[in-house]
């Protein structure tokens, strides 16, 4: 398909060169200039209320979540997403993850990860006992809509690592019976279902183990696909996501991924997945998180880290611990960060949606989404929380998108993945 029209930007460029040809800006032309600012800002705001807006990927902290400890009923200083910041930013409903991190592959570490997957999932469903007027949990396409429409936020389920899963296959039921409808194969380090694209020395990983898909990762697979849940490959070697491709019956899902194209971290899809994912009904969800969006990130934390050694600021956790610093140092600190934000900028909105324009340019409009990753490393200037979701559909319509591309982005190509995902699965429980 061809690339969105950016008749909007080209309008905004043409008022540029007029006032260029006269040698400066007027007040007539700075006039136009704010009421097409105002425009567009009316418009996205219209817009982003009637869409329905979908977030596949936000992090939960722990067994901790939904209690007095961290409360996401309220505006959470510690939360980039809680039922507060969705209600402000107009977020209509998020995939929140049963996130177990890769630990060692024996019959103790299969039930503790069993076991801190099983609290978890019991955290999700705490939040919408909690606030039955607020939230609701859904499992399925068309809950989602359902909820949307009543104004309550709909809470899906994701489980990110196939880890806990063990060496049972029914285990997967089980998931699916607490209401999970992804499971993202793996994290960082292999495990007992495939390859993840950045193994764990720490645990023996070799650059490669299974060579993709485990045999028990064929059979995980086909009991997603009957089940009717969508197969995550954000933290797939490349190996695993071509036998998933190969495998599964039923388009794949990548809930938090950018583009290798435009920042070179293994975490991304590079541009022939991305065409191999649209080939096969896919999505990718572009995800906020810094380092997966631009290049030189490490050097900066790097240069952070040096600076404050520098000026004898102590560092807690490899961070530079300010609060224990003299004003000197602080002062001298602050001065070295303006020379450290030219060299290593951070990535910010425009940054974010240059990955949606690279994804989209090269897997088609029907194929991407939004995944952020918010408390679990994601956020960016512009897209810090849910409550900046606006901004996004915002800077989508400056691009030139229009309102169907945006309703497509925004949660319309995640259901559709969703509801094939649900076809293929009657059809394979109605087999003979």
């Amino acid at each position: 398909m061809a690339f969105p029209r950016r008749t909007g930007l080209r309008l905004a460029m043409l008022l540029v060169a007029c006032v260029t040809c006269r040698g400066r800006l007027t007040a007539q032309s700075e006039s136009a200039g704010a009421t097409l600012d105002a425009s567009l800002a009316a418009k996205a705001e219209s817009l982003h209320e009637r869409v329905l807006t979908l977030d596949s990927h936000v992090d939960i902290a722990g067994a901790q979540y939904a209690t007095d400890q961290l409360d996401p009923g309220i505006d959470h200083p510690k939360l980039k997403c809680d039922l507060v910041k969705m209600a402000q930013g107009g977020v209509d409903g998020v995939f929140l993850a049963v996130y177990i991190g890769q630990g060692p592959r024996d019959a103790e570490g299969y039930r503790r990860a069993f076991d801190t997957a099983t609290a978890r999932f019991e955290a999700i469903h705490r939040l919408v006992a909690q606030y039955p007027g607020r939230a609701e949990l859904a499992t399925s396409p068309d809950q989602v809509e359902r909820i949307a429409r009543t104004g309550k936020r709909a809470i899906m389920i994701g489980v990110e690592n196939g880890y806990p899963i063990g060496t049972d296959l029914a285990n997967v039921a089980k998931f699916y019976g607490l209401g999970a409808r992804y499971v993202t194969l793996s994290h960082n380090g292999h495990n007992q279902v495939c390859d993840s694209c950045v193994p764990k020395p720490t645990l023996g990983d070799a650059a490669s183990e299974h060579g993709g898909l485990s045999a028990f990762g064929r059979e995980v697979v086909a009991e997603m696909n009957r089940l009717g849940m969508m197969i995550d490959v954000s933290h797939v070697a490349p190996e695993s996501f071509r036998d998933v491709i190969e495998r599964s019956k039923a388009p794949i899902l990548a809930s938090h991924s950018g583009c290798r194209a435009l920042c070179d971290h293994p975490r991304n899809l590079d541009d022939a997945q991305l065409k191999t994912l649209a080939r096969h009904g896919g999505v990718i969800q572009v995800v906020t998180v810094d380092v997966y969006l631009k290049g030189g990130l490490p050097k900066r934390r790097q240069a952070i880290r040096d600076l404050a050694q520098q000026v004898g600021i102590p560092l807690n956790r490899d961070e530079p611990n300010l609060q224990q610093a003299a004003e000197r140092q602080r002062r001298e600190y602050r001065d070295g960060l303006t020379e450290i934000d030219k060299r290593y900028p951070l990535p910010n909105l425009r940054d974010y949606v240059d990955h949606v324009d690279h994804a989209v340019r090269v897997a088609g409009i029907d194929h991407v989404g939004i995944g952020s990753d918010f408390d679990g490393g994601g956020g960016i200037a512009g897209f810090d929380d849910h409550s900046e979701a606006p901004n996004v559909t915002r800077e989508l319509l400056r691009r030139g998108y229009s309102e169907q591309d945006v309703e497509k982005i925004w949660g319309g190509n995640l259901l559709r993945v969703w509801r094939e995902v649900e076809r293929v699965a009657a059809e394979l429980q109605n087999q003979p």
